[in-house]
């Protein structure tokens, strides 16, 4: 089901009963801000890279980098993956926003990475501040995008799920302790693109979109007991703090993958 079809049209009755002069054509687009491109396909100009097991800004083995106008994340230049988790931090927060960009996965793959990093990636947002993640500290305290493709022939694996790293949110209208929480997205083949779409409102609803698509939705993300997340600083992870705003990085665990058109604008 698309989002814009079941929302498009109360959203336009209530622009028009809080202004009176708003005219009957006006287009919900006016009311959104104008989309930012936020990579610009030359260089990581905004972006800061924090990777296990070193400091933030340091960028190990150009792990991340452009390639043909598209921003890759890729481990040539590793022996061993090490479980070095890296996450890649444009420079501004957000709170309501919607977020799109395209993704594939490359062939690459680090064989001592855990075997669910196999094709498996992600976008985290509402995340702590990159310069609060400490050296040892392996993922932020964050809500993920998870963007998956298919890892055996024939076996269901959708694209689009939630994952939450030292956080908590509210699915089906009840708090849900799982760390992911699957889509009703398809699975997609390795190297193929995929659109991704994210609507942020604050602390409340939170939508994943695949292809135009809404594949999941649920609300009221927090900073929670879940696991995943260590070494953090506890004056950091406060938990039931309801997550209002925060960062928005590209992940790296082991996968290659690529990342283009890459867009944002505020709600």
């Amino acid at each position: 089901m698309n989002f814009y079809k079941v929302s498009i049209i109360p959203l336009l009755l209530l622009l028009i009963s809080c202004n009176e002069n708003t005219s009957k054509t006006s287009s919900v687009e006016e009311s959104f801000d104008e989309w930012t491109t936020i990579f610009n396909g030359k260089d990581l100009e905004g972006w800061t890279p924090k990777i296990h097991r070193h400091e933030t800004g340091e960028n190990y083995a150009e792990t991340f980098r452009v390639t043909d106008g598209m921003l890759e994340v890729n481990y040539d230049g590793y022996d061993k993956f090490e479980n070095r988790y890296g996450h890649l931090f444009y420079e501004k927060t957000y709170s309501s926003f919607h977020l799109t960009w395209e993704y594939k996965f490359t062939d690459q793959w680090m064989e001592d990475a855990p075997s669910y990093t196999y094709r498996n990636s992600g976008v985290m947002f509402h995340s702590q501040d990159p310069y609060t993640i400490k050296k040892d500290q392996d993922w932020p305290i964050s809500v993920e995008f998870q963007m998956l493709a298919e890892a055996e022939t024939g076996k269901k694996r959708p694209t689009g799920a939630v994952c939450t790293p030292g956080t908590e949110v509210v699915f089906q209208g009840q708090l849900d302790e799982r760390h992911c929480i699957d889509s009703s997205a398809d699975t997609f083949h390795w190297d193929e693109w995929v659109k991704a779409d994210l609507i942020v409102y604050g602390d409340s609803l939170i939508i994943h979109l695949i292809n135009g698509d809404t594949v999941l939705q649920y609300t009221q993300p927090r900073i929670g007991s879940s696991g995943v997340v260590n070494n953090y600083d506890p004056k950091i992870k406060q938990d039931g703090q309801p997550l209002k705003t925060g960062y928005i990085s590209l992940q790296g665990e082991g996968q290659g993958v690529l990342f283009k058109d890459i867009r944002i604008r505020k709600l």
